[in-house]
């Protein structure tokens, strides 16, 4: 007989809500103290929540954001903290503090055209938590070391190059 405390597995779904909510709790105060990443654990759904703000965020496709990793190293240069989600096949590159470039109609309409964005002051972005990476819904491609985020108009510009390679390369008649 099955009680009203258990799941069809026998165990008790309380008792793993708490366990993954203390695993990103635990998990929250790693980023902060290690990463310099001031996050909260949002209570209903246990995700780790970043404001955007004195940390940035560039978000791409997966295939842009490997030709950004790519042309940095190439270049001598650090990543900084990189978020994957597989399901989506997206990239999100922690940066320093954003600028007002945000505001710029040319860099928003590049970004358009190959699916990226530059996250806004004030929105947020999920960190991985031990559940999401369990799961493979959100996961470290680079994990953050130490409190080093890349410069923000470092990646918008590295994002930018490659869009407009990208770009070229769709365009009739392009070399």
């Amino acid at each position: 007989m099955m009680s009203q405390r258990t799941d069809s597995k026998g165990g008790y779904a309380a008792a793993e809500e708490y366990s993954e909510t203390q695993d990103a709790l635990a998990r929250c105060r790693h980023y902060r103290k290690h990463n310099g990443l001031y996050a909260v654990v949002e209570a209903t759904f246990g995700r780790i929540v970043l404001e955007i703000g004195a940390v940035g965020a560039v978000v791409m496709p997966s295939t842009l954001g490997e030709r950004v990793r790519g042309q940095l190293l190439s270049r001598g240069q650090r990543c900084g903290p990189i978020i994957g989600h597989p399901r989506s096949g997206r990239w999100t590159f922690l940066t320093g503090p954003t600028d007002n470039s945000y505001l710029d109609t040319e860099l928003f309409a590049e970004m358009f055209r190959v699916c990226a964005s530059v996250a806004l002051p004030g929105s947020d972005v999920v960190l991985p938590s031990p559940a999401d990476e369990r799961s493979g819904y959100r996961i470290w491609l680079q994990s953050p070391d130490g409190d080093y985020r890349p410069d923000f108009a470092q990646i918008v510009a590295a994002t930018r190059a490659n869009a407009r390679t990208t770009a070229l390369m769709r365009e009739p008649g392009s070399a």
